[in-house]
């Protein structure tokens, strides 16, 4: 038990109370006993309030678990389905047409479009990289990955044929983007030359920018006619640092250090050393990049993603004795390190605008958005910041909120900056808010079902509607498979192409391949033109995927329940061992998957949907459960800190795995946050 202090009636972990009132308030001229006081009287007003929207989802979804139950699996009429669904306040009328009305937004956000990296905050290294990717070598992406055919022929020496192949593509690429940059290296004009230095010319296309550098006496360049040693593309435009999905905070120590990091980013004076190769590295953030007058940003621009209202931490103990809220707790500090921008109080600027930009997760609804725009008022009033300040984005990753769009964005309207879709999320609560109606159909068929078709061209026609291109982002889901580069340039594009102005990346070098898209589709333009298009019927999106009439073979019950055991175990064994959030995790054939929390939701609420309606057996489950473990164990040998699953039925990961299956329809809309939780204090208890 870690030690507390008093505080307004709160009990706050020690260190975190020291960490908040030395290194947050006090650069900021903040009292800390006004801020404590306020704070408390923040929570005396919200806390009931958070309550009472939880206790409505489970009321909601007991309602629909009896509409189901009371058809017995009988096909589901559309107009009575929605007509049941309005009748119980799931479903609320249409706002009249509106445009959001959210000013002092960056143009990483609001009129560029370009990728967008999502990292775990606890990982001052992954944090580092990401702030970095704001610019990325071409040719270092193209030689190191299979975008270019295949991997290097010659590993850990120079390739002279591969870094030729790499000097004709990257020609190429500029070719197509920025005609006529060879003449400018010649000191021809050029439309899309922006400014050159000795060695450097700038272009730009699309909104985004281009370095040629040119060095004949460089190891590259001499290979190069031109003598080009590289080509830098402005990349991951943006960056969200997690507090949520991709992270492992199940206490103080735990968001001491994910605010810690947090505070450094912004601060700018955030470092990292660590080992490479057998050499001591040191990592520090970017400088801004200079051409004469005109002067670039070095680093991404920072959001950062506070938890949902579900969850709550024992970091503070509120005057009850309960736990605070975590994501109130999480918007009162994040928003407050945040300010240190906002009031210029740090090495580098991160929003040139004056804006906090959070990211908020797992809202259920219109209702659950206004709230939270509620508490953001609050806490710009609790830290002295102007009305607006703090800058929201929505996921669109619940049911409730897919279906009331428009009235979710218009509850926060004059503070939305962004929008997104998430396939694993929104699978998940489609599947647990359905739980009932019957047998969902298989995991890997969802990506074809028509809710997610509806899902995602809804989302970018709805924030269109609502007037969000040129003010806020759109974005898309993740490609989750770093090393398969080749691939996702063949597929990725399509996100620019359905109007989104951003699409989440893996790594920097994603981020690098992934922004020669944008140059390859105007989104903005393809925005004007979606703009005259019909937006999908709520009948689609709500078209519940469910396996009507199907007898699946012993053998594909047996495929289905090893491919989503071998996800979960392989995700859980890190995060409750290891407090891993977020990690390159093999899958059952060997590809390694940029996993996190949505991953493990859909996998344990997919079994437990079966197990519900009796196309598996707990035998069965248990089966997959024990081979998978020995398959992720294979897969696991290399780790030295790798707690074996087999043999450890009894220990705190296998328990939590066959928790998550045989207690997923009664988790709160599916999620997995409470059963790792209170896993992982029991492992780092022991």
């Amino acid at each position: 038990m870690s030690e507390r202090v008093e505080r307004a009636g709160l009990q706050v972990d020690a260190a975190l109370a020291g960490f908040v009132e030395a290194e947050v308030l006090a650069p900021l001229g903040k009292d800390a006993a006004i801020f404590w006081s306020g704070f408390a009287a923040l929570l005396d007003r919200f806390v009931p309030v958070n309550r009472a929207l939880l206790a409505k989802r489970d009321a909601l979804q007991a309602q629909i678990d009896a509409w189901h139950l009371a058809r017995a699996g009988k096909p589901i009429e559309m107009a009575e389905y929605t007509a049941f669904l309005g009748e119980i306040g799931y479903l609320v009328p249409e706002p009249a047409p509106f445009a959001i009305g959210t000013a002092n937004v960056d143009p990483e956000i609001a009129t560029m479009a370009g990728p967008q990296l999502v990292v775990p905050v606890l990982n001052a290294r992954f944090l580092l990289n990401a702030a970095n990717a704001r610019w990325g070598s071409l040719y270092d992406a193209y030689y190191g990955t299979d975008a270019l055919d295949a991997a290097p022929a010659r590993p850990g020496g120079y390739d002279e044929a591969r870094g030729a192949a790499v000097i004709a593509a990257a020609h190429a690429f500029l070719d197509g983007a920025v005609p006529g940059w060879e003449a400018a290296l010649r000191g021809e004009a050029c439309e899309h030359l922006v400014a050159s230095k000795p060695g450097s010319f700038l272009f730009r296309h699309n909104g985004l920018h281009i370095e040629v550098v040119v060095d004949p006496d460089h190891p590259v360049g001499k290979t190069d006619p031109l003598h080009i040693a590289d080509v830098q593309l402005e990349a991951a435009l943006t960056t969200i640092c997690d507090l949520e999905d991709s992270i492992a905070a199940v206490d103080g120590e735990d968001k001491l250090a994910a605010y810690r990091n947090w505070l450094g980013v912004i601060r700018g004076d955030l470092t990292d050393t660590f080992d490479k190769g057998g050499k001591t590295m040191t990592r520090a953030l970017n400088a801004d990049r200079v051409w004469g007058d005109l002067v670039l940003p070095g680093r991404s621009l920072l959001f950062v993603r506070n938890v949902g209202h579900l969850m709550t931490n024992p970091a503070i103990l509120l005057a009850d004795g309960g736990e605070v809220p975590e994501g109130m707790m999480d918007a009162v500090i994040t928003s407050a390190i945040g300010a240190h921008d906002v009031l210029g109080k740090c090495r580098f600027g991160n929003s040139r605008r004056g804006s906090v930009y959070i990211v908020k997760p797992k809202q259920h609804g219109p209702e659950e958005c206004a709230f939270t725009n509620d508490l953001f008022d609050a806490v710009e009033d609790l830290l002295g910041l102007a009305r607006h300040t703090l800058k929201v984005g929505v996921m669109d990753e619940e049911r409730r909120t897919s279906a009331n769009l428009a009235a979710c964005i218009h509850a926060v309207k004059d503070r939305i900056v962004f929008i997104n879709t998430g396939f694993l999320d929104r699978t998940g609560d489609e599947i647990h808010t359905s739980m009932r109606a019957g047998p969902m159909i298989r995991k890997g068929d969802m990506k074809k079902s028509a809710w997610i078709q509806a899902y995602e061209s809804r989302n970018v026609q709805i924030g269109l509607a609502c007037g969000l291109s040129g003010k806020a982002q759109i974005g898309k889901g993740m490609w989750a498979a770093p090393d398969l580069m080749g691939e996702m340039m063949v597929q990725k594009i399509g996100h620019p192409k359905a109007g989104a102005n951003t699409a989440w990346v893996p790594s920097p070098t994603a981020a690098t391949l992934h922004a020669m898209h944008y140059h390859s589709v105007d989104v903005f333009a393809v925005q004007r033109e979606l703009a005259s298009q019909t937006t999908p019927a709520l009948a689609d999106l709500l078209t519940v995927p469910v396996a009507q009439g199907t007898n699946w073979s012993e053998e594909e019950v047996r495929e289905e329940l090893d491919n989503n055991a071998q996800g979960l175990l392989g995700y859980v064994v890190r995060w409750i061992d290891q407090g891993v959030g977020c990690s390159k995790v093999p899958d059952i054939q060997d590809v390694g998957l940029m996993e996190d929390r949505a991953t493990l939701r859909i996998s344990s609420q997919h079994m437990a949907n079966w197990l519900l309606h009796g196309v598996c057996t707990k035998d069965q489950v248990m089966d997959s459960l024990r081979r998978m473990a020995a398959k992720v164990d294979a897969q696991n040998a290399g780790d030295p800190l790798y707690e074996p699953l087999t043999g450890n039925e009894g220990a705190p990961a296998f328990r939590a795995a066959m928790d998550l299956v045989f207690k997923g329809v009664k988790q709160p809309s599916g999620y997995t946050e409470p059963l790792l939780h209170a896993w992982r204090r029991r492992k780092k208890g022991e």
